[in-house]
């Protein structure tokens, strides 16, 4: 993956002031609307509920809970009753019991009768066991949530990274790189600094914020600033349809390749071999692409950075699998250094040790 790409500034911040109204006895709540979900597009003048009140957002928004905070899109409408509440935390799970050898689908939802919790499947897989296998299965909790935001944990949709952190960590980030994006992407990645221990958790998120910053220049580059590049395998049956130079550094991990783009498009169910530029216009995508590495990505090694994290191998690993052959063994110790340098810093942000094994 490469390193460097533009810069921008991105700066929104709205303050909702609300007046408190004494309702007669007698006033019903309004109806709760369908109920909020951090993988739709709202546009101005939708309507969802969230914890019992009901929202409108104010222009385009995506990922982004609704609360009187934040960016200011949503505008509080009051509480709301019945329909479907959304966060609320009343509804009750009715998903089927796991079955060994049952093929699951991305997505499914289960419970483990063994010890009654729900699981839902972040990987197509043949019948694995939700328990032991947590690149197939993450924990599912019917409730929902929200995440508050404050203090120190929690940021939109449950992520450990509040926005006020991310921004803390990123101050002079290019305006793409929104947090909004970066939430709406983890939807499809529910396992995502979601499994194991709060501090494995926040170990994860700030070793994949880490190495995307020595990636893209603290999130200031989307591309690549030198896109002479020939990233084409002609090997591959597929080709190269969107052009030989088209495949240069694109997003948080600086994807390139038109394999690479291939088998991205394939799993986020995008066409990026035929239109790359995706990654580079959406930040939802780009996102995607980041964590579709983190996820399957293991260089010359047989780890990707997530199964890493989640298993103690310690940040090196992640290194190892995104780029050990350049930087690891001694290749480059000043940029692995400077990867090093960024988890710990992360991580003291989020209030985790970084752990061992920082280097490769």
């Amino acid at each position: 993956m490469s390193l460097r790409r533009m810069l921008a500034g991105l700066a929104a911040f709205a303050v909702a002031a609300t007046v408190a109204v004494v309702a007669p006895a007698t006033a019903n709540a309004a109806t709760c609307a369908a109920a909020y979900s951090a993988s739709q597009v709202y546009t101005g003048g939708m309507s969802a509920s969230y914890n019992g009140h009901n929202w409108q957002a104010k222009w385009w928004t995506q990922g982004e809970a609704p609360s009187t905070g934040g960016s200011g899109v949503w505008a509080d409408q009051g509480a709301c009753t019945g329909g479907s509440g959304g966060g609320g935390g009343g509804t009750t799970c009715n998903y089927p019991d796991w079955v060994a050898g049952t093929n699951y689908t991305t997505g499914a939802i289960v419970r483990y009768p063994a010890n009654g919790q729900y699981y839902q499947a972040t990987h197509d897989n043949p019948g694995y066991d939700p328990t032991i296998s947590t690149w197939y299965w993450s924990p599912f909790s019917c409730t929902g949530g929200g995440g508050g935001g404050g203090g120190g944990g929690g940021g939109t949709g449950g992520f450990v990274v509040s926005e006020a952190q991310f921004n803390q960590m990123f101050p002079s980030r290019n305006a793409f790189y929104t947090y909004a994006g970066l939430t709406a992407a983890i939807a499809k990645f529910p396992a995502f600094a979601n499994t194991g221990s709060d501090t494995v958790k926040k170990q994860e998120a700030a070793a994949f914020l880490a190495n995307v910053s020595h990636e893209t220049g603290h999130l200031v580059y989307v591309t690549e600033i030198d896109k002479s590049g020939n990233y084409c395998d002609t090997s591959k049956s597929y080709g190269c349809p969107a052009g030989t130079y088209a495949y240069y550094g694109r997003g948080p991990i600086q994807l390139s390749w038109n394999f690479n783009y291939y088998s991205a498009g394939q799993y986020l169910g995008l066409d990026l071999l035929n239109n790359p530029y995706l990654v580079e216009q959406r930040a939802d995508v780009a996102w995607e692409t980041g964590l579709w590495y983190w996820f399957t990505g293991t260089g010359a090694t047989s780890t990707a950075s997530h199964d890493a994290m989640v298993n103690g191998m310690g940040f090196g690993a992640t290194i190892r699998a995104i780029n050990g052959g350049l930087e690891c063994d001694g290749h480059n110790t000043a940029e692995m250094q400077d990867r090093v340098n960024l988890y710990q810093q992360y991580a003291s942000l989020l209030g985790v040790s970084p752990g061992g094994n920082l280097t490769c």
